[in-house]
């Protein structure tokens, strides 16, 4: 989608951090822009910061619980009365929860998903067939983080969810193409956000059991040096929602902020190849037989 001014897009966890930088630099050539989030609090201040960014009243927000499928239902609705029709569908709202596997337990690993994943989903079922009611096209991005690419090991229940959502975003690619909806995973490295803050908004239903006995969760133990090296590392919201805005106009697969990551993703690739070994006639049979599988077409399209 190259020409966006006066197309309908829909963030969630669009209140605060990168979903609010979305919403600035969607606003900012002119679409008509609704973001929802669970904290009214950081509504509040979202639209004092949109217009103090001289966007005021070009951004409608609305509460939203993504892990509520009914209220979801709903918002559905409310996004297409106060924006019109739906074009792109910004899958953002997730918690930064930062805890081992080892570490985590049931009601971590439950939160974790119904936010991270579950949330995704829901916001593809509601708001899907509304993209796909008007025919004209559309994108959605799912917004996974580096951590979808690259394990974390203190933060195996983040690193998990994140990596499912940069599956699921492949797979919907692949499947909504031949309708001329596009989709991106989003896999920002560091964002300067309050996604940290998410023991703010934990659930009754999934309070942490032991919490005080586990600890508290990693921290990086880095000079004031170090810290303000890797400050200049990360980018700002507004920064990552113009790349996002980017990724959108080309279609790309994966949105990246953060080239510094390279080494890692090279390693990792290079691992998987490695354990592959080389046998071109397997690979050359594999292609024919099962070719929406083996060789997929969105790995190979020109960035």
């Amino acid at each position: 989608m190259r020409d966006l001014a006066g197309k309908g897009a829909f963030i969630t966890g669009g209140a605060s951090g990168i979903g609010l930088g979305m919403a600035k630099a969607f606003a900012q050539v002119g679409m008509k822009v609704c973001i929802a989030d669970i904290r009214q609090d950081h509504l509040d201040q979202a639209q004092e910061e949109l217009a103090a960014a001289g966007l005021a009243g070009r951004v409608e927000a609305m509460l939203l619980d993504v892990t509520n499928r009914q209220a979801y239902a709903a918002a559905a609705d409310e996004v297409e009365a106060r924006c019109g029709r739906l074009h792109v569908l910004c899958n953002n709202a997730g918690i930064g929860i930062l805890k081992s596997l080892g570490n985590a337990d049931y009601a971590d690993w439950d939160w974790a998903v119904d936010v991270n994943l579950n949330g995704v989903f829901n916001g593809i079922h509601a708001l899907l067939p509304r993209i796909r009611a008007h025919g004209e096209g559309g994108h959605i991005v799912n917004t996974a983080s580096m951590a979808g690419v690259l394990q974390y090991s203190q933060a195996g229940l983040y690193v998990a969810t994140k990596f499912a959502v940069v599956g699921l975003s492949e797979a919907l690619r692949a499947e909504l193409a031949p309708e001329g909806i596009g989709v991106s995973a989003f896999c920002p490295g560091g964002v300067r956000s309050n996604i940290r803050e998410y023991e703010k908004t934990r659930p009754a239903r999934f309070a942490a059991e032991g919490a005080e006995a586990k600890g508290p969760p990693p921290r990086f133990n880095l000079s004031e040096a170090d810290r303000e090296r890797l400050g200049r590392l990360t980018a700002t919201p507004e920064e990552a929602g113009e790349m996002v805005l980017q990724g959108i106009r080309d279609n790309a697969l994966y949105i990246f902020t953060a080239p510094e990551f390279r080494p890692g993703i090279v390693d990792r690739f290079q691992a998987m190849l490695r354990a592959l070994g080389e046998d071109s006639e397997r690979e050359r049979t594999a292609l024919e037989l099962i070719p929406g599988l083996v060789g997929s077409p969105i790995y190979r399209e020109a960035p």
